[in-house]
């Protein structure tokens, strides 16, 4: 894993820092950097919310189809990624068949990513649902508790780390994807094109600095988000461990 990253911090340095800052600094990369960071972060918060639903559905609920289901959270992993955004763009492009356009638009970007992350909160929470101690949660209502508060004060706590850590898989996942959101969102400079498209785009006229700098801006912001929520997950945990 170091050699590639180490090889391309270097060929981000090819013309000097000066030459790294003016590529990471340019108007439309940083345009590209600002929208894949909005459109990841908030379709990070929307999953943490719906995958944490949905594993709580998938753990305490049973319903006909049940497993068809949670066989189906896992299909953005084995689909390839541009076979989504060729299935998105027939459902939501100019000839949507139910009336919905999203081509081209950055909520366009929002479904593309949701659908590919989204396995990455629930599997992340699923596990942690189904070790839960249920005696907790009956002693909790059986104290006059309510379902809210059984949730916010007992549950939610226990499941905090694994939700953090979905998320920020999530975000990381959304801020380097490229095939979901190749058709679908149009690549438009200051408008929907995503870092990734902005990369191939400097690969193709031949500009490797450029594209190596705004790769290596992507690796810090990954790396510091997982950082920041891992310690965030950490001392989550901590707390629950000595309440407990």
């Amino acid at each position: 894993m170091l050699l590639p990253l180490a090889a391309l911090t270097v060929t981000s340095f090819g013309e000097g820092w000066s030459g790294f800052w003016d590529a990471v600094t340019a108007p439309v990369a940083l345009a590209s950097l600002r929208v894949t960071v909005a459109v990841s972060a908030v379709v990070a918060l929307v999953n943490a919310v719906m995958g944490t639903l949905i594993a709580w559905v998938l753990v305490r609920d049973d319903f006909r189809g049940k497993r068809v289901v949670n066989a189906l959270i896992d299909l953005p992993f084995a689909l390839p990624t541009i076979v989504a955004s060729i299935v998105l763009l027939s459902l939501y492009g100019p000839n949507s068949p139910v009336g919905i356009h999203l081509n081209a638009t950055q909520p366009g970007l929002l479904v593309a990513l949701a659908f590919v992350t989204l396995p990455f909160v629930v599997r992340s929470v699923q596990p942690v649902l189904i070790e839960a101690d249920r005696e907790v949660e009956e002693a909790a209502a059986s104290l006059g508790a309510s379902n809210w508060t059984t949730f916010r004060r007992v549950v939610l706590p226990t499941l905090a780390p694994a939700v953090i850590g979905g998320t920020g898989l999530a975000f990381a996942r959304a801020i380097g994807e490229y095939g979901s959101v190749v058709l679908i969102g149009g690549n438009i400079p200051r408008k929907t094109q995503v870092a990734s498209q902005y990369i191939q785009q400097q690969i193709e006229i031949d500009r490797p600095v450029n594209a190596a700098a705004v790769s290596v801006a992507l690796l810090a912001i990954a790396f510091v988000t997982l950082f920041v929520l891992r310690v965030l997950a950490g001392r989550s945990q901590r707390r629950e461990e000595d309440s407990a």
